[in-house]
């Protein structure tokens, strides 16, 4: 049983936005997608969980034509500055999730394992994102609690490596999803897909991520995602 902490607070900090092609999203039109990233204020520190779209190669810059705005504007905007973060948590490490990470050096950068040896073996992400000076790693193998009623679950597919943060406050639980679905209406669908299944709604039946069924061990009253303003909640009753 997980204690809540009575000072948490979750803050969103709109990090820009980039632009997905067509070919990317299977419709006519390409789409522009937020990147948002997200402040814990906790009793231990503040906590950051994603950093923003980082700089990329002319190629890379093209076909995402990125717009970013200064992690130190998205966090001033929140009454914090760098200094005052304590502890990053990325959910993965694709260069629009840890850009603003080198701004942080010395910082802990909390990942799993498997996503940063991927991330090192190249081809992946944009290295200097990953070494530069001063990273310092906490590597984690699987699920951890970080902080008091703050923890980190793992929820592979978008990467494998790639882990969701699970905040409890008296009010509910919060959970940071990062990209486990690139849209609440994704995993409003698994959902209900995991829903249907515990029903013993006979199939056939559409499948769904099967670390849905850790997340809602914490029931959590809110998902927030990294690419998507919108925000799941659970249906109520009545």
């Amino acid at each position: 049983m997980q204690t809540p902490s009575t000072h948490t607070a979750v803050h969103r900090l709109d990090l820009g936005y980039f632009v997905r092609p067509a070919a990317e999203v299977g419709g006519p039109e390409p789409r522009v997608e937020p990147v948002l990233a997200y402040l814990v204020a906790h009793e231990r520190g503040l906590l950051l969980f994603d950093t923003g779209i980082g700089a990329a190669d002319p190629e890379t810059e093209a076909h995402y034509r990125p717009r970013r705005r200064p992690l130190q504007a998205a966090l001033a905007a929140a009454g914090a500055s760098l200094a005052d973060v304590a502890v990053v948590v990325n959910c993965h490490l694709h260069f629009d999730h840890c850009g603003g990470n080198p701004l942080l050096a010395g910082k802990p950068v909390v990942v799993q394992a498997v996503e940063l040896a991927t991330a090192r073996r190249g081809d992946y992400t944009v290295d200097e994102l990953i070494d530069f000076p001063g990273a310092r790693y906490e590597e984690l193998a699987g699920e951890a609690e970080i902080w008091p009623g703050v923890r980190v679950v793992p929820t592979p597919g978008h990467t494998d490596g790639h882990q969701s943060l699970v905040v409890h406050r008296p009010d509910g639980t919060v959970v940071l999803a990062g990209q486990a679905h690139d849209f609440a209406s994704h995993y409003a669908a698994d959902h209900l897909a995991r829903q249907a299944a515990s029903d013993g709604v006979e199939p056939p039946l559409p499948g769904y991520r099967r670390w849905l069924d850790r997340l809602a061990d914490f029931a959590p009253r809110r998902v927030l995602f990294a690419h998507d303003c919108s925000v799941w909640e659970p249906p109520r009753a009545g």
